[in-house]
């Protein structure tokens, strides 16, 4: 009865209680126009635990999963190896507490990892400092923007061709219903665009990503000169944040807000979720940071302790004056993220990030030697694009026929341009093996 614990006589009691006849007078509030007639027909009537065990098993066993085949998918969803210590050390119960950490006496475990996230974020991108996290990379970018106008005091963001589409969309209807001036440039697969040209007195940010979402790594401290000469700041996404173990941090550059893609780290992919954003600023900046910041301070026995210094938060003052009414963090999944960079240390995320590359790298050349296939990246870190002979999408499904996950067709982003037909992402992370990467370049070749 755990699941089920209402007896007919309970729910007549609690009707009485009510003071209603049946459960359907509780729904007289909603139009007839929005109610079912009846139950719905494609869903089966409840059935026992065992019943329902099963379907629910023969269900999935239709998906394939990123660790039974093949696997070279990327566009901003990564498959890396999680340590088994990650989850078990997910099971401690005082690194979480139920919701929002309000009462610090009770929530030293939460804020301290939360603290040590922040720092850890703060390390990796080069900024100095960094939320509680937030719930993606995709949301933390239509944040960063709006962070920008409040900065700035302007109304135009310039997006670059290479941003991802999915965060390029979360922007443009974040912002747009604001009265916001989107500037959405096209596609880049080759990495050229000159995007310093487009910046005037009324550009609040440029967002550019690094890798791009076509795999080219980028040096943006020339646009940042460019931008802060005309009052504008550099927004930097990272959809791969491995690849801050080996490439120059954003704000190195001169980046003024940098969002990532957390996923990568600690993380499975989780067929699309819970993913985790990561939001890092100048200290300058730091009063229009959405979402969270912990603090380190002492309890009135000199004790370390922890707090939440800046809570900007609607739940926390009042709605005109929060930085975002939308953002929160993904407090378990940025515990895992914690605890796995933890685990990794400066050394061994340095090392992560070069198998990613070594075995990139590997992958591109063997690939580069099929007959029809072209590689267009000059460098990149883990993921490149190659041009097919052949559209990519329809190799895509003949490649997953023979059980191997090629990589992400660039139409299924833009499908209205045809240049972009022939056109694949692929990746390669530490997970890639040699016998891997042979199954599809021999695939591949049969289906070219």
């Amino acid at each position: 009865m755990r699941y089920l614990p209402l007896t007919e006589a309970d729910r007549r009691s609690m009707l009485s209680t009510i003071g209603v006849d049946s459960v359907d007078a509780l729904f007289r509030d909603v139009p007839e126009s929005a109610r079912l007639p009846g139950p719905i027909a494609d869903l089966p009537n409840h059935q026992g635990e065992l019943a329902v065990e099963r379907h629910l098993s023969r269900l999935a066993a239709r998906n394939v999963t990123a660790g039974s085949v093949p696997f070279f998918l990327g566009a901003g969803a990564y498959k890396h190896h999680v340590p088994a210590s990650v989850d078990q050390m997910l099971l401690r119960g005082e690194f979480l507490t139920s919701y929002t950490p309000y009462q610090p006496e009770v929530s030293q475990g939460t804020l301290q990892y939360l603290f040590e996230f922040q720092t850890q974020v703060a390390l990796i991108t080069g900024m100095e400092v960094a939320n509680a996290s937030m719930y993606d990379g995709a949301t933390g970018t239509a944040e960063a923007v709006l962070m920008a106008t409040r900065i700035t005091r302007r109304t135009k963001a310039i997006l670059s061709g290479g941003l991802h589409p999915h965060y390029r969309e979360v922007t443009e209807t974040t912002c747009g219903v604001l009265g916001m001036t989107i500037d959405s440039r096209s596609p880049d697969p080759k990495g050229k665009e000159d995007l310093a040209a487009l910046i005037d007195d009324q550009t609040a940010c440029v967002v550019v990503q690094t890798p791009s979402l076509f795999g080219h790594v980028s040096d943006f401290t020339a646009l940042c000169d460019a931008a802060h000469a005309k009052g504008a700041l550099v927004v930097v996404v990272v959809t791969e944040v491995v690849s801050l173990g080996l490439l120059t941090p954003p704000g190195a550059m001169g980046a003024d807000i940098v969002v990532c893609e957390g996923q990568s780290i600690g993380n499975p992919l989780n067929f699309g979720g819970p993913y985790l954003g990561l939001f890092a600023t100048r200290e300058k900046y730091v009063r229009q940071m959405p979402g969270r910041l912990c603090g380190q301070t002492l309890d009135a026995e000199g004790k370390r302790g922890f707090v939440l210094t800046l809570s900007t938060r609607e739940q926390h003052i009042r709605r005109e004056k929060a930085t975002s009414n939308i953002c929160t963090n993904s407090g378990l999944c940025a515990l895992a993220f914690t605890i796995h960079l933890s685990l990794l240390g400066e050394q061994g995320f340095g090392t992560l990030a070069r198998i990613n590359h070594a075995n990139a790298v590997l992958l591109a050349d063997t690939l580069a030697k099929v007959k029809g296939v072209e590689v267009l990246n000059d460098g990149f870190f883990n993921e490149f694009t190659v041009k097919l002979p052949k559209k990519a999408a329809k190799v895509v499904e003949k490649l997953a026929d023979k059980g191997i996950l090629a990589g992400v067709p660039v139409s299924r982003f833009y499908p209205d341009i045809k240049d972009l037909d022939h056109l694949l992402l692929v990746a390669a992370t530490e997970t890639n093996t040699p016998d891997d990467m042979d199954a599809l370049v021999a695939a591949l070749e049969e289906v070219l």
